[in-house]
C-alpha cells in the first residue's frame, strides 16, 4: 500500500519527535506528506520535518506548504510566509476563513485570504484552503480570486462539495468520516469523483476510528484510507493509489 497524508501539521519543534512520527509513517506504508502550516510556528515545523526526512534514512518525503490562515491577520503583515525558512514549496496553505471561533474578525479574515490567493497566484503553487461555516465567503473569494488546490479536512454537504469542484478543487476527507455522527461526511466522500478524493490526518488532531482518543499522526493515516475504500467498494492498495495519483497531481 501506497498512501499520501496530503495535510497533517508538525506541533513539536523537536527533530527526534518529528522523526519518530516519520519513521511509523513509513513503517504505515505512508511515502509522501504534506507538512502544512498556517502561521509562523507551523510554517517552521512544516520546515524542519522536510529538512528531517532529508537528512536521515527510511523516512517518508516530506513535502511543505507554508502560508497564514485566519488567526494570524497581525503576523502576515510586512512578511511572507516562508522568510527564512530556506524550503522549496509544493502549496501554499492553509488559507482559509473560520467563522466557528472568531466571527468578530470576519473583514480582516476575508481580506487576509484574498491576499494569500494572490501570493500563491503570483508564485503559481495550489492552495490549502481550511473554510468553517464560511462557505458563502469562501466561496465567493475564490471566484473573485480563480485559484487551484485541494478544501481540506472536508465536512460539507454533496451539494457544497460540487461547488468546489465546479470550480476545480480537489476535496480531502480526513479522520472525521470515520466517527459514528459524520453521515454528511461519509455521503459527500461517496459523492466526489475517483480522480478529485484526497485523504489526510489533519494530525495531531481528528484521530480516526480505531485511534480516538490519542495524538492524530500521519501513520493513521491507514485507517481512514481502509474505511473510505470499503465505503466506496474498493481494495485499500486501490483507493490508496488512487488517492496517492490525485495527491501528486494536485501538486504539480
Amino acid at each position: 500500500m501506497r498512501l499520501f497524508d496530503t495535510h497533517c501539521h508538525f506541533e513539536t519543534g523537536e527533530a527526534d519527535e518529528i522523526a519518530a512520527q516519520l519513521i511509523r509513517a513509513k513503517a504505515a506504508g505512508v511515502e509522501k506528506i504534506l507538512a502544512v502550516g498556517g502561521g509562523g510556528t507551523l510554517n517552521r515545523s512544516a520546515a524542519l520535518a522536510a529538512a528531517t526526512a532529508r537528512e536521515r534514512e527510511g523516512m517518508p518525503k516530506v513535502l511543505v506548504a507554508v502560508g497564514f490562515d485566519r488567526d494570524h491577520v497581525a503576523e502576515s503583515r510586512g512578511a511572507a510566509a516562508d522568510d527564512g525558512l530556506g524550503v522549496a514549496l509544493s502549496a501554499w496553505g492553509e488559507i482559509g476563513l473560520d467563522y466557528h471561533y472568531s466571527p468578530e474578525t470576519r473583514r480582516e479574515q476575508t481580506e487576509l485570504f484574498a491576499a494569500q490567493l494572490e501570493e500563491a497566484r503570483r508564485r503559481d503553487l495550489p492552495v490549502i484552503v481550511h473554510t468553517r461555516e464560511a462557505a458563502d465567503d469562501t466561496l465567493a473569494i475564490l471566484r473573485e480570486v480563480p485559484s487551484r488546490g485541494v478544501i481540506h479536512c472536508f465536512t460539507g454537504s454533496p451539494a457544497e462539495a460540487k461547488t468546489y469542484l465546479d470550480l476545480g478543487f480537489y476535496i480531502s476527507i480526513s479522520g472525521i468520516v470515520t466517527f459514528r455522527a459524520a453521515d454528511n461526511v461519509r455521503e459527500t466522500a461517496l459523492a466526489v469523483p475517483d480522480d478529485r478524493l484526497l485523504v489526510e490526518t489533519d494530525s495531531p488532531f481528528l484521530a480516526p476510528v480505531p485511534m480516538r482518543g490519542k495524538p492524530n499522526e500521519p501513520a493513521f493515516v491507514v485507517h481512514t484510507c481502509e474505511f473510505l475504500a470499503k465505503m466506496r467498494g474498493m481494495s485499500p492498495d486501490d483507493f490508496a493509489e488512487l488517492t496517492f495519483a490525485n495527491a501528486e497531481r494536485m501538486l504539480s
